[in-house]
C-alpha cells in the first residue's frame, strides 16, 4: 500500500535510528530520571506538564485507588495467572477487564456526576458551603426521584469512614486545589443523609474521581486513571500468588463446594 498522501498526526511520540521524542522531549535527555511516572501519566493524558502541585494531588490518587485486598479484580487476575501463568498480561487483563460499575468505575461515575450537576448550573460555582449544599441537596434529590445511584456514596467494607476520603481532601486544600468538584462532594455527604434517610460515607473512589475533576482532566477518561493505578496493585497480587500463591486453594474451595442443581426448563421431559 503507499503511503504517498497519507497523513497520521501525533504528537505524544515517535522515534527515528537514534532518537525517541516524547510529547516534545527527548525522551532519554530530557525525561528519564527527571520525571516521575505518575507526572508523565498526567502531561500524556492533559497535554501539558501539571505543576508540583498537581502532581503531588494526582499521585495521591493513584496511590489511593492502587489496591484494595482480594476484590473481584484481584481475584480474577490470580485466577488466570493460576490457569496460564505462561501470560502475565493475560492476569493484568483478566483484573483490569473487571474494571466497572462496581468496582473501579465509580471514580469517573463520581467524576461525571458532580461535572453535570456543576454544569447544569447557571452561573458560576457557589461561593460558600451554604451553596454548594443547596445544590447537592438539588441533585442528590433528583437523584432519588430517578431512582439512581448517587455514585461516591457508600463503601462495602468502610461502613462508617473510608480513610482515604479526608486525607485526599486535606492533600487538595493543602496544594490549593480543593475545587468545586470536590467541594460539591463534600456537601453531597453533609446533605445526603435528609433525603436518603440515613448517612453513608463518602467513598475513596468517588473522592478521587472528584479530585480529578478538579485537576482539569477529561471526566470521560477517569476510569483510566483508576485503571492506571490498579494496574499496579494487580502486578503486586501476581507477584505475591508467586510467593505465596492462593489461587488454587481459592479455585477448589469453589469446586469441591459446587453444588449441581439440574435446571428444569432445559430438561428432555419438561412439557411443552
Amino acid at each position: 500500500m503507499s503511503g504517498e498522501g497519507l497523513s497520521f498526526p501525533t504528537s505524544i511520540g515517535t522515534s527515528d535510528r537514534d532518537s525517541i521524542r516524547l510529547l516534545g522531549q527527548d525522551l532519554a535527555a530530557d525525561l528519564m530520571g527527571k520525571v516521575g511516572f505518575g507526572e508523565l501519566a498526567f502531561w500524556l493524558v492533559a497535554g501539558r506538564r501539571p505543576t508540583p502541585r498537581e502532581t503531588r494531588v494526582f499521585e495521591a490518587v493513584l496511590v489511593a485507588l492502587a489496591d484494595h485486598g482480594f476484590t473481584p479484580t484481584a481475584v480474577a487476575a490470580r485466577l488466570t495467572y493460576l490457569s496460564a501463568p505462561d501470560s502475565v498480561q493475560g492476569a493484568l487483563a483478566a483484573g483490569l477487564l473487571g474494571g466497572g460499575s462496581r468496582f473501579l468505575g465509580v471514580t469517573e461515575d463520581c467524576g461525571r456526576f458532580l461535572a453535570g450537576v456543576l454544569a447544569a448550573h447557571d452561573g458560576p460555582p457557589p461561593g460558600d458551603d451554604e451553596g454548594y449544599d443547596a445544590l447537592a441537596l438539588k441533585a442528590v434529590t433528583e437523584a432519588r426521584a430517578a431512582r439512581s445511584f448517587v455514585p461516591g456514596l457508600g463503601h462495602p467494607v468502610h461502613k462508617e469512614r473510608d480513610p482515604r476520603t479526608p486525607v485526599l481532601l486535606e492533600i487538595a486544600e493543602q496544594e490549593g486545589l480543593r475545587g468545586p468538584h470536590l467541594r460539591l462532594f463534600e456537601a453531597v455527604g453533609r446533605v445526603h443523609p435528609q433525603v436518603l434517610g440515613r448517612a453513608l460515607p463518602l467513598n475513596g473512589a468517588g473522592v478521587c474521581g472528584a479530585a480529578l475533576a478538579d485537576l482539569g482532566l477529561p471526566v470521560d477518561l477517569l476510569r483510566g486513571f483508576a485503571l492506571l493505578a490498579r494496574a499496579a496493585g494487580l502486578l503486586g497480587h501476581i507477584a505475591e500468588e508467586r510467593r505465596r500463591p492462593i489461587g488454587m486453594d481459592v479455585y477448589l474451595a469453589v469446586d469441591r463446594n459446587a453444588v449441581y442443581t439440574a435446571d428444569p426448563g432445559t430438561s428432555p421431559h419438561t412439557a411443552s
